[in-house]
């Protein structure tokens, strides 16, 4: 199934650009054209580029590096004129990861120079300490040492101009990322006692369609579902869903941190498709939508 757009007031005005077509990105970009939007779209290959103008969007190749020009030719002809910018690009691994921030700045300079009015980031709830206790947007602040890429990202963001909402989504799960398949056959799985903490690709749509045109310059949410089974209930009755063979939990195991996401609710009024990750196991096949 993909992603329905949300219920909007009326049709966005002016371009939106989502740099970032990916598993989030290009089910945000149909919802957003369903919804009468022009949109403009990142992909960091012509054959993606290719499949995502034939669907509407109009693509441009783009592959950042931390010495992409905030004045290229890709990001004026993504945001010249863009009235609403969503970024959601993940951070890569080892070296890249940790120069994220360096990778994402160039975005938001060109953001600030063609007077972008909004931008969306999609961040994670990875910023979190494992403490076993419900986190809320501020906890991710009172981590000792150095702040994680992600939060230095967030920063570099901000320090940019533009009115700026964080999106902190959990884990993901949905079209092709069915949680059956995270832990089926392992043996000794750790952390059998912490709760799940996940959010539904439909939900990651309907969040950032949500936000687009609203007023929450400065905010950071995070985006989860509301139940939170534990991994060593979840996980094994996910993987028989699939007819994989079930995890089995290491005993004694302690709990770990809950994402709360009521600041996002009570704010926003959003109300999310999918707010039992263990109900989606029997209900969309898995819990993938699909």
């Amino acid at each position: 199934m993909t992603a329905e757009p949300a219920a909007t007031s009326a049709p966005l005005s002016g371009p939106v650009a989502v740099i970032g077509c990916g598993w989030v990105g290009w089910p945000l970009a149909r919802a957003l054209l369903v919804a009468g939007a022009e949109v403009r779209g990142s992909a960091t290959t012509p054959e993606k580029v290719a499949a995502l103008r034939a669907e509407g969007v109009a693509a441009t190749r783009l592959r950042l590096t931390p010495d992409t020009s905030p004045e290229s030719d890709e990001l004026t002809e993504l945001l010249r004129g863009a009235h609403r910018l969503v970024l959601t690009v993940p951070p890569g691994r080892g070296p890249e990861r940790e120069r994220y921030a360096e990778y994402l700045s160039p975005v938001a300079q060109a953001a600030a120079l063609h007077g972008v009015r909004q931008l969306i980031f999609t961040s994670s709830t990875g910023v979190y300490p494992n403490d076993p206790h419900v986190m809320t947007e501020s906890d991710a602040l009172a981590t000792p040492d150095s702040p994680s890429p992600l939060l230095r990202a967030e920063a570099a963001l901000a320090a940019a101009g533009v009115p700026l909402t964080v999106l902190r989504f959990a884990g993901l799960y949905g079209p092709g990322r069915p949680p059956g398949r995270f832990l089926a056959g392992r043996t000794e799985v750790g952390e059998g006692s912490a709760p799940v903490n996940l959010v539904h690709l439909d939900d990651c749509v309907g969040a950032v369609q949500h936000m687009l045109g609203g007023d929450f310059g400065g905010q950071t949410f995070n985006v989860c579902a509301a139940a939170h089974p534990l991994r060593r209930d979840f996980y094994p009755a996910a993987a028989r869903a699939l007819g994989l063979e079930a995890p089995s939990f290491a005993p004694h195991e302690g709990g770990g941190k809950i994402i709360g996401s009521e600041a996002f609710r009570a704010a926003t009024g959003y109300h999310f498709r999918h707010d039992d990750p263990l109900s989606d196991l029997h209900t969309l096949g898995n819990g993938q939508g699909a």
